[in-house]
């Protein structure tokens, strides 16, 4: 049996089954929380998995995906959800389906929130960029911790979204 030293930095090549530990993957400091992609859509062709840790208040802006279905499992925390006139709140173990071309945004309503979004291509011939997008308006750290508060330019937020195939609607949920 071989085996892959796993680095925050890397993720191994999925031609082969991988297994990572809790904090491994690819961080980046994005849009004031901590987001480690576990499988790129680049690698995959398939799907792409990224976790969040996000502090309380935080949502996206109102988008919608274009071309790729979103799932979100909520693996910590509390989380309102809202997906076209539907909304709900989603605790640990909840899992919410986000289908391309209905807007939706959520919002962390506990102290913090872990969550897994993974994203998958409706037309398979080309492969998910959501990690993309999210490493395009990342930093990249090692840190493990959700960084402090940064100003956040829309503009620039909706400019990467758009190009990562991303439209983005409306401003994040006001504050619940």
């Amino acid at each position: 049996m071989s085996t892959e030293t796993i680095t925050a930095t890397t993720i191994p090549s999925t031609d082969t089954a991988y297994v990572l530990a809790a904090d491994e993957g690819i961080r980046h400091h994005f849009l004031n929380n901590l987001a480690t992609t576990k499988v790129t859509g680049a690698e995959s062709g398939s799907l792409s998995v990224v976790e969040f840790l996000a502090p309380r208040g935080f949502g996206p802006p109102l988008h919608e995906h274009r071309d790729e279905d979103e799932i979100v499992i909520v693996i910590e925390g509390e989380v309102a959800f809202r997906s076209g006139d539907t909304e709900t709140i989603a605790t640990a173990g909840a899992t919410a389906f986000l289908p391309h071309a209905v807007p939706h945004t959520f919002q962390v309503l506990s102290d913090r929130a872990r969550i897994v979004s993974i994203t998958a291509r409706v037309d398979s011939t080309t492969a998910p960029n959501f990690d993309a997008m999210v490493a395009a308006l990342g930093q990249p750290t090692d840190s493990r911790q959700i960084p402090a508060p940064m100003d956040i330019d829309p503009g620039e937020v909706a400019q990467v979204c758009d190009a990562h195939g991303i439209s983005v609607l409306g401003p994040p949920p006001a504050m619940i």
